[in-house]
């Protein structure tokens, strides 16, 4: 996908969306070489890339070097980034600042957790020409509220304050919306209710499209196995592999070889 126009146009043509999360320059490149509709640059690099315990640790100057480096990668697609933790709640000015300095840095777009409380934030969002992306259902930024990174949505109340959050999110003038770690039957009831496409991690078949972290999907965290995660490859496992390799190579002089070595 070139442009926020083509996520409107999947939906109506019933075309699942391909997204995929990456945070360098490389990864964004082999994810557009393989076709991926659209890349993330999620807030989640605190965690996966620099070690931190959870997403609040992410930085508007740390999600504004990574989305460079994923729009050098993937200069032609359609390059979203995530808000880091509360710059959306700190009024109109501070949003609206926030994401122009990741549209700056070469997002097309810009996604925020939650509605209630920063409503008048996404609304001017939207209104400066900036695409907004919401995300509910496990809204990491929220996680010390929540309890910890489990299902959400299961209770009757807590299902239809979703659906409402939702439902607002399209009125409000969101492109799209992650939903992320709620019951399928929820995914498929709000999916079907709303115009603008749903996109789902943890949530089942029916959403309009699915994003899943480039790490997880490459199996690169042996550690980090969420059930909605589904492991295309051994990646840990190859990664570890290829080393061992080397350093075997490396003890026993037999690398490099005659033919590597420059003349």
């Amino acid at each position: 996908m070139k442009s926020i126009r083509e996520f409107s146009t999947a939906r109506a043509e019933a075309r699942p969306i391909v997204m995929a999360t990456a945070y360098d320059a490389l990864m964004a490149r082999l994810a557009a070489e393989a076709d991926i509709d659209a890349l993330l640059v999620g807030d989640s690099v605190a965690m996966v890339v620099h070690g931190f315990p959870s997403t609040v640790h992410a930085t508007l100057e740390m999600m504004c070097a990574h989305t460079a480096a994923v729009r050098r990668g993937a200069p032609d697609l359609v390059v979203v980034a995530d808000l880091p933790f509360l710059a959306h709640r700190r009024g109109k000015t501070a949003a609206t600042d926030a994401a122009g300095a990741l549209l700056q840095a070469g997002a097309t777009a810009v996604k925020l957790e939650g509605v209630a409380g920063h409503e008048d934030a996404i609304e001017h969002l939207v209104g400066s020409g900036i695409p907004v992306m919401g995300h509910l259902g496990l809204t990491p930024q929220s996680v010390n509220l929540i309890g910890g990174y489990r299902l959400q949505g299961r209770s009757i109340d807590e299902a239809e304050k979703i659906r409402r959050d939702a439902a607002r999110l399209a009125e409000l003038g969101a492109f799209s919306l992650v939903l992320e770690c709620v019951p399928a039957e929820l995914a498929r009831t709000i999916t079907s209710e709303l115009a603008v496409p749903t996109i789902g991690i943890g949530a089942g078949v029916e959403t309009a499209g699915q994003i899943l972290v480039l790490t997880d999907l490459l199996g690169l965290d042996a550690k980090f196995r969420p059930k909605f995660a589904r492991r295309y490859l051994d990646g840990a496992g190859l990664v570890r592999g290829a080393l061992r390799a080397y350093a075997e190579d490396v003890r026993r002089a037999g690398f490099p070889a005659a033919e590597e070595i420059l003349a």
